[in-house]
């Protein structure tokens, strides 16, 4: 796949000619700067063709933890959505699909992830729009690997859904997915987290979580978190 012929970049602030027709030939390896800068970039003409020509290596790139977003992962999400692969003939957006899942499952089975499992879940999140799928695949992944996953990532989510906030930056939707984040940590989460000796302090955390205005503010146990 390539960029289309007639594919503009500025010059000034993305790069060069030379770069730019790099996208324009299929299978050429690109260095990972102009890379970064590629999937990066919120202004192509056509992002869906673009996101085409590197998703091999890109892919590759990504489950090799070689990507690295100046904020979160959740960026990378938001350049998929960009490219609109969701409309891509069935074969190219399944083939999307496939590697998102496998990668999470991957990520969720693996003791060490190249990629801790929340950068992913917010990178899978935004690249489709939803947490349903992802979720449920956490869900269903009972053991203790996946469980210490789980204790990583509500460590890393409670601030901010205590502070009803979506712990990423989301495309659209970020109440919605804060709402479904939130519930699913409050339901599945104790038992597991139990089950790892997780702090007590975190788990009064995330009962907080399912509790709303003066019965979270003044529960004995909140944190005094400010925002």
């Amino acid at each position: 796949m390539t960029a289309r012929s007639d594919e503009t970049q500025c010059d000034c602030h993305w790069g060069s000619e030379e770069e730019l027709a790099q996208l324009k030939v299929p299978d050429v390896v690109l260095d990972p700067d102009l890379l970064r800068r590629t999937w990066d970039a919120p202004d192509w003409d056509d992002h869906g063709a673009v996101l085409r020509r590197i998703l091999p290596q890109f892919a590759r790139a990504l489950v090799s933890s070689l990507v690295e977003p100046m904020f979160g992962m959740d960026e990378v999400g938001r350049s998929f959505i960009r490219g609109h692969w969701q409309q891509w003939p069935a074969h190219q957006s399944a083939a999307v699909w496939e590697f998102l899942r496998a990668w999470w499952a991957h990520t969720l089975a693996e003791s060490d992830p190249a990629v801790p499992a929340h950068e992913v879940l917010a990178l899978c999140a935004e690249a489709s729009a939803t947490l349903s799928p992802w979720l449920n695949t956490w869900e269903a992944f009972e053991d203790g690997v996946a469980d210490r996953h789980l204790t990583e990532a509500a460590a890393h989510w409670e601030y901010d859904l205590l502070g009803d906030q979506l712990p990423w930056d989301a495309w659209d939707n970020a109440d919605d997915l804060r709402t479904e984040l939130a519930a699913w940590l409050v339901r599945h989460a104790p038992a597991r987290l139990q089950a790892q000796d997780a702090p007590e302090e975190l788990l009064h955390r995330i009962r907080l979580i399912g509790l709303t205005g003066p019965a979270r503010w003044e529960d004995p146990h909140w944190p005094n978190h400010r925002y």
